[in-house]
């Protein structure tokens, strides 16, 4: 039986205790070749093959996608991304550190041998790994999908073993990286449940049990019927009026002279006009989230039609602040962010390419792109100062983040804008990754963070891009960044309603 592995760089005593384990592993797998295992001659090589290059559990993702709830399609998204990862690991790490040939097919039954024998080193198992990956993935945002997905992960990589492709060891050091791979992903993004807010300011808000004086604007471009018509269901007496995306801000207007509540479905762009129409009304504001991110939603914890639902039939609201910015004589709110530098790019690069390819892909299109382009910092003026830039981050409040996640807030109105920037010296790549990598709170020569009441800045050339809450316009000369004095309340689902 064949467990050879390059010994040379261990030391003298490392390597007959190495040598120890490999021939016990060895033996293990002489163990498992020659066990009758009952049922799985027809299962596991099957299994096995349908695990090529992520193919099952792709199938799996859309599978999982399919149901349309929002936590299956995260579970989704994260299964795979940690799959990516793991097996990005494996094939450019653990299988050119560790040179392991594949074990000698002799007690093997021939019925068990794929009909392709892999022809890569054997340490360690890429399907384990992958398998591993996308069942941990699953788990951490939808333990219940998780539950589901663990017995076909395990099956694939026993396969692994039955089928004489690894040894044992191989298997189990694939499944410990692919874990591994999916914890990574989530310390990059953080889960769901692991961001939700904690604490926030509650306000008052009517309680509609039936849903009588909810008039709900819907951008139909965004793709809402099934959402509204959830809540139609749910508030069998909500008025839904379903409009396209030009037609959103009269709508707005005319729901508003009749409503007891406001709602607006789309994405956060849609959002902000509803916002801005229920200020001027002094009217609570229902959110069903309709686009991609959707980040104002999630903040305020409503995720669907029945998180939204529950929080109006019991009047469960929270208090909002709203940013401004006044740039060349005009002005606009923003509920989530505003950004100048390289972040308006990718906004329109992602509304670019979303209707042919879906906003995700996008959005990852967009990062691409706009972060291989040869560019010169946006350079402004600030507290009497020239400063170069590669992006300006103002958040309407503070977003606790963790590495390459978005973001969430813990309370919605306290008061300050948390203000980041990436200088602009340097590589704009290196810089952008190393401040998400490292966190935007912390203090470097590439990036650093200040929370302030109030932002000017000025000296921008004409057509500088500036996004906000998915939009992106045009500015030029000084932009002014603050709050509004009053405070817009939202209905938010308490905790106990999650």
């Amino acid at each position: 039986m064949s467990a050879d592995v390059d010994l040379t760089a261990v030391p003298a005593t490392g390597r007959t205790v190495l040598r120890r384990l490999l021939a016990a592993d060895a033996r293990l797998f002489e163990v498992a070749a020659r066990r009758k295992w009952p049922g799985a001659q027809k299962v596991l090589p099957r299994l096995s093959r349908s695990a090529n290059h992520g193919v099952l559990w792709f199938a799996a993702a859309g599978a999982i996608a399919a149901t349309r709830t929002p936590r299956a399609r995260r579970a989704a998204v994260r299964g795979l991304a940690s799959l990516s990862l793991a097996s990005l690991t494996v094939n450019t790490l653990g299988k050119r550190s560790v040179r392991r040939t594949r074990p000698v097919l002799d007690p093997v039954p021939l019925s068990r041998r794929l009909k392709r024998q892999p022809i890569t080193t054997s340490f360690p198992s890429g399907h384990s790994a992958s398998a591993a990956a996308f069942a941990a993935g699953v788990a951490l945002e939808s333990p219940a999908w998780g539950a589901a997905v663990a017995p076909v992960a395990f099956a694939v990589a026993t396969s692994r073993v039955y089928t004489g492709a690894h040894f044992p060891s191989d298997v189990l050091a694939g499944a410990a990286l692919g874990v591994g791979a999916a914890f990574v992903v989530r310390k990059l993004v953080p889960t769901r449940a692991a961001a939700r807010p904690v604490a926030r300011p509650y306000g008052d808000a009517p309680a509609l049990p039936d849903g009588e004086g909810l008039v709900m604007v819907a951008n139909r471009a965004s793709g809402t019927a099934d959402r509204v018509s959830a809540l139609q269901d749910a508030l069998p007496q909500a008025e839904i009026v379903e409009c396209e995306p030009a037609e959103v801000r009269a709508e707005l207007a005319k729901a508003a002279a009749r409503a007891r509540v406001l709602g607006v479905c789309g994405g956060d762009g849609t959002v902000n006009a509803g916002a801005e129409v229920a200020l001027l009304h002094g009217l609570p504001l229902a959110v069903l989230p309709g686009g991609t991110l959707n980040h104002f939603a999630y903040d305020l914890g409503v995720e669907d039609a029945a998180g939204l639902a529950a929080a109006v039939r019991a009047g469960e609201a929270v208090q909002v602040d709203v940013g401004k910015f006044t740039a060349d004589d005009r002005s606009s709110v923003f509920l989530n962010t505003l950004s100048l530098g390289v972040y308006p790019e990718l906004v329109r690069e992602r509304e670019h390419w979303s209707p042919r390819i879906g906003g995700w892909a996008a959005g990852v299109l967009g990062a691409v792109k706009v972060l291989r382009r040869d560019r010169h910092p946006l350079v402004v003026d600030a507290a009497g100062k020239r400063h170069p830039l590669w992006m300006l981050f103002v958040g309407n409040g503070v977003y606790r983040r963790s590495g390459l996640g978005a973001g969430r807030r813990t309370e919605l109105s306290d008061g300050p804008l948390d203000v980041r920037v990436v200088h602009g010296n340097g590589w704009p790549t290196l810089r952008l990754l190393a401040a998400a990598v490292a966190g935007p709170l912390s203090r470097s020569q590439g990036h650093a963070a200040v929370q302030l009441g109030r932002l000017r800045l000025s000296g921008l050339a004409p057509g500088t891009p500036l996004a906000y809450d998915g939009e992106v316009t045009s500015v030029s000369g000084t932009v002014t960044v603050e709050k509004l004095p009053e405070i817009l309340t939202a209905y938010s689902p308490r905790p106990h309603a999650f």
